[in-house]
């Protein structure tokens, strides 16, 4: 009778651990779903979610509701930074070093070849011509761990889905694939498509890719009517359903082709502005912005539809400011007005971005902050949210981590300096603030040097967002102060100055001024 009790008992025993550890709350992912959604050539007001205290006619021009949906369920940057040009802004993402560290200065296109164009009065540096590269021994390369690959390592289904520009053609940074990515679509070492439609392959010959613009991959798409940007999205999605049926987290690197030049007509949206009275460049543009944000929302929908969209980190941000010069047509199809300039420069309209961030349960819903920040920044934030806390590179790391600016709106760090420099020639034209520029900005402040005619200006940005009302004369400390801050900085990095023709000498730097 004991013997049967007993039995009785760890009987009893035994059913009620099975029946605790059954019924214990499945641990949530400690690693959440990433996506970084970054949009090429996007301007500050190019959507319907204004980034300045009040909405413009640009603004109510454009039609972007998934972009406000993002706003609604995250959070605004209103002062959020990235550089001049594509190629500097993508390796400082992934690298998160400043483009005056890294020195892939101007876009990157062919193996040792520069960009650049010729100067009467300036050479332009030996700057890395080939981008950024995960090995050794590259000429014209900066050496890195890049972001996909600390991601990979931490267990995370890394995608590449878009443009890459990443690397020179024949460089190892080429294929996404090298860097950390498990999966790469349409990636490549050019910053642009050969063409947005289906019907033209996407800028490539029948049968074949065209080197350098031809879109690679994406050849079900050929001959069809779909629209790049869709195709891009539908074949995202695909990737990162592999993840999610294994139960990985993923990481999306979408990159958009968009809204980069050649524009074509998005049939889907096109119509809708030039019934407007948009002139054809104009509803063109606005097209592809409205395609963009249709891939967004997309990419939401499929999130929620699977459940997983209250453990996914969404990230918006465009590589540089919009192509607000006139092309030889004469037709203007954007404006970045109230800021000053465009794609190219350092003045507000060529640096300046929209940024949005959605962090489910720990982003405030529908909050706001003027915090200023930069692309490189996004290295080590991304890091932070994917909960890895330590990590090796083989370089030092600029960017600063934003997660306690994302948690408290309210956090203000006034004290932080940002700088860029571009020391290129990117056009042929000398357009307003174009080519042959560094900056800083700390606090209210932002020093512009020109590096051609050694001029100096300084602007108040809370009261001056046009960068209109040179200060330089009438605050002449604050002046030197900034220049000597941009000198140290410049000189920590070893940044490459040109040099000029005449005497052979590099560009001297302000602080010396």
């Amino acid at each position: 009778m004991k013997t049967s009790l007993k039995f009785l008992c760890l009987l009893s025993l035994s059913c009620c651990v099975v029946l605790h550890a059954t019924c214990q709350p499945k641990k949530k992912n400690q690693h959440p779903n990433i996506i970084v959604f970054i949009v090429d050539d996007m301007g500050w007001q190019d959507c319907s979610v204004p980034f300045w205290n009040k909405p413009t006619d640009f603004n109510r021009r454009y039609h972007t509701p998934n972009m406000e949906r993002l706003a609604a369920e995250g959070m605004k940057l209103t002062n959020a930074y990235a550089t001049p040009v594509c190629s500097p802004s993508r390796v400082s993402l992934m690298t998160g070093m400043n483009a005056a560290h890294h020195k892939v200065t101007n876009w990157t296109l062919r193996k040792d070849q520069t960009v650049d164009y010729p100067d009467s009065i300036l050479q332009s540096p030996d700057w890395n011509v080939n981008g950024l590269s995960p090995v050794t021994g590259i000429n014209h390369t900066v050496y890195v761990t890049a972001l996909p690959s600390l991601l990979k390592d931490a267990g995370y289904y890394t995608v590449h889905c878009g443009k890459a520009h990443f690397g020179a053609m024949g460089t190892a940074a080429e294929d996404p694939r090298t860097i950390g990515f498990d999966i790469n679509i349409a990636g490549h070492a050019a910053g642009g498509p050969g063409s947005y439609l289906g019907e033209e392959n996407y800028g490539n010959k029948k049968g074949e890719q065209t080197e350098p613009w031809g879109v690679p991959g994406l050849v079900p798409y050929h001959g069809t009517d779909v629209f790049l940007t869709e195709a891009l999205t539908r074949e995202a999605i695909k990737a990162i359903d592999v993840p999610v049926k294994k139960k990985q987290p993923f990481f999306l690197y979408m990159a958009h082709y968009a809204v980069h030049i050649p524009y074509a007509p998005d049939k889907r949206f096109v119509e809708k502005y030039l019934a407007m009275g948009l002139k054809q460049k104009e509803a063109e543009y606005a097209a592809l912005v409205e395609g963009m944000d249709k891939s967004l929302g997309d990419l939401m929908d499929y999130l929620q539809q699977n459940k997983l969209d209250q453990n996914t980190i969404i990230l918006f941000i465009s590589d540089n400011g919009g192509f607000a010069m006139k092309p030889r047509s004469g037709e203007q199809f954007t404006q970045n007005a109230p800021l000053r300039s465009g794609k190219g420069s350092v003045y507000e309209g060529g640096i300046r971005v929209p940024m949005l961030v959605k962090w489910p349960g720990v982003i405030k819903p529908k909050s706001s902050t003027d915090q200023y920040m930069i692309i490189e920044d996004l290295f080590p934030t991304v890091l932070q949210m994917a909960g890895i806390n330590q990590y090796k590179t083989v370089q030092q790391v600029d960017g600063k981590n934003l997660v306690p600016y994302l948690k408290n709106a309210s956090l203000r760090d006034t004290a932080r300096v940002l700088t860029w420099h571009f020391p290129n020639r990117w056009i042929p034209e000398n357009g307003p603030g174009i080519n042959y520029k560094s900056a800083v900005r700390k606090g209210k402040w932002k020093l512009v040097y020109d590096l051609k005619t050694g001029k100096r200006e300084l602007y108040n940005l809370e009261t001056d967002i046009s960068e209109t009302h040179d200060l330089s004369a009438q605050f002449p400390a604050k002046l030197n102060e900034l220049s000597l801050v941009l000198s140290t900085q410049l000189r920590q990095w070893n940044a490459q100055m040109p040099v000029i023709k005449s005497t052979g000498e590099t560009v001297p730097l302000p602080g010396n001024k």
